[in-house]
């Protein structure tokens, strides 16, 4: 999943140490509850800056609710977008932030993240800010992460919780036929299983976008501004070759139609009604073109069934 999507969306910044932030947080060891504190931007939505920490960091997850919102409690299998602030517990600036850039998409549950995000955020509400003090264990172990995360590190972050939405196991609406015997064949089950995709064997791809209803259901058309979170089952047209399932591991990925690169995934799923499940056919030139990205060939045709769950 993150795979192909690092190669569909623009990067974002993850939770690893690719862009360091260029704010410098207080030197002056400041404390409050037993966590680094807030010296400035305390407020939800502000750009914060962290004290750096004080004494022996806790051995065990800590999760201070620095705001509280009203929103709904997150639980496993949410899709969820936040804003971050990532600071180690003895530094003076931070390894990461997306604060005033792109805020960040997850899966809670699904092991996208380190486990202290997992487990620190689930049971807080949409709207809240929390700060999470992560154990080594719990975070990037001995082994840490890159220059500035050394191995064994703490790990404080503030969180900023913006969405928070409860996603269905499966696509689910009316079932439309698949009388096309030129086109890929998509599954209808809707018990959040895999679904399967087969490609019709001796048979030319279409040279023009397809992008077919397979279940649709009644939910909203997808805007070109959307951030829409979805399973799929991705295959090349010429071997019937799996390249990636998100079915298959149970799953989602959150796509910003905005930055998709990919030109026929962002056509054929704009417009498109949320709750529903599509087959795509993306021809060579609307896909990766006539380059290899990873196991998917040059000049390759795509054929992704695709759920659409729900907007952020």
């Amino acid at each position: 999943m993150r795979r192909l999507a690092g190669l569909l969306v623009v990067p974002l910044l993850l939770l690893s140490t690719a862009a360091c932030g260029d704010d410098n947080g207080s030197d002056s060891a400041q404390m409050k509850n037993g966590v680094p504190a807030v010296t400035k931007g305390a407020k939800f939505g502000e750009k914060p800056t962290l004290s750096t920490g004080k004494g022996e960091p806790p051995k065990a997850l800590k999760t201070e609710v620095l705001s509280e919102g009203d929103g709904p409690v997150l639980k496993k299998g949410d899709a969820v977008q936040v804003n971050y602030y990532g600071q180690v517990w003895d530094g003076k600036e931070p390894f990461d932030t997306s604060f005033g850039k792109q805020p960040f998409d997850l899966t809670l549950g699904a092991g996208m993240v380190i486990k202290g995000w997992d487990q620190g955020l689930e049971g807080q509400k949409v709207g809240s800010r929390v700060e999470l003090v992560i154990p080594p264990d719990l975070g990037y172990g001995a082994q840490g992460s890159g220059a500035k995360i050394k191995p064994n590190a703490t790990l404080v972050f503030v969180v900023d919780i913006l969405k928070g939405v409860s996603i269905p196991a499966s696509a689910k609406g009316k079932e439309v036929p698949q009388d096309n015997k030129d086109l890929p064949k998509v599954g209808t089950n809707t018990d959040g299983k895999e679904v399967s995709v087969s490609v019709p064997k001796d048979v030319n791809p279409p040279a023009k976008l397809v992008s077919n209803y397979v279940l649709e259901a009644d939910g909203a058309p997808v805007k070109a501004t959307d951030n829409v979170v979805v399973k799929f089952h991705g295959k090349t047209w010429k071997d019937d070759k799996t390249f990636e399932s998100t079915y298959a591991t149970d799953q989602t990925v959150t796509w910003p139609m905005e930055q998709l690169s990919v030109k026929g995934l962002k056509d054929g799923i704009v417009g498109k009604k949320v709750g529903s499940r599509i087959l795509l056919v993306i021809p060579p030139d609307q896909g990766f073109g006539d380059k290899d990205q990873g196991t998917i060939p040059a000049n390759s045709t795509l054929v992704f069934s695709l759920d659409i769950l729900a907007v952020m």
